[in-house]
């Protein structure tokens, strides 16, 4: 019997090399977190579209060719977004990016605050689109409210390292947000589960459309 195969998405490479060819204003890793954040949201009219021309300041690339085009929209929607859409399932939750480990150094600390804090608000706005207000079910604005507070501490200590100021037991400072990092994916997923309950609950109470009456 055949099964269905499963979309893995396109690989990071590629979406990376992608973002670089049309010099996009955000890092993969946060493009990845607001389009996560865009696919948990309750607004019931967001879209993938709306998100990509978001990103770029609405102001998309400029194509040479149809095929140009298709491939931008396909890398990105097709691959990424469709990719990461998976991730809505208990079975499969979302991870922030890995960062690969390097000695304790204030340069290391700089970056895991960094691209954390990035993640975060790449999250948010998406989950948020270009509205400044959401309701959001109250689990998930709780855990919104929990990743606002781990991304004032991620960048302010973004700015103690980029500052090369003293980090007293830098070792246990790193170990601490490696932890923060497990907290933050709990919250995230937290925020996904709970808005994808709400947005089913929400479409259950649309008006059908009705066909017309034949005259």
């Amino acid at each position: 019997m055949s099964k269905k195969p499963k979309n893995k998405g396109v690989g990071a490479s590629s979406v990376k090399a992608m973002l670089v060819q049309y010099s996009c204003p955000l890092p993969y890793h946060q493009v990845r977190a607001r389009f996560m954040g865009n696919i948990a949201t309750p607004d019931i009219a967001a879209s993938p579209m709306q998100e990509i021309q978001r990103i770029w300041n609405n102001n998309l690339p400029t194509f040479e060719s149809k095929s140009e085009a298709d491939e931008f929209f396909g890398v990105l929607i097709q691959g990424l977004w469709n990719g990461l859409s998976s991730h809505q399932k208990l079975t499969d939750p979302f991870k922030l990016g890995r960062i690969a480990t390097a000695p304790a150094s204030l340069e290391y600390l700089n970056r895991l605050s960094r691209v954390r804090r990035e993640e975060i608000e790449g999250f948010v706005d998406g989950l948020f689109g270009d509205k400044e207000e959401l309701d959001l079910p109250e689990s998930a604005h709780k855990a919104v409210s929990i990743l606002g507070e781990m991304r004032s501490i991620f960048a302010a200590t973004e700015q103690l390292a980029d500052q090369q100021a003293s980090v007293d037991t830098m070792t246990e400072t790193i170990r601490h947000f490696q932890q923060m990092t497990r907290i933050a994916e709990t919250e995230i997923n937290a925020v996904i589960q709970s808005c994808k309950k709400a947005r089913a609950q929400t479409l259950e109470t649309l008006p059908m459309d009705r066909p017309g009456t034949l005259h």
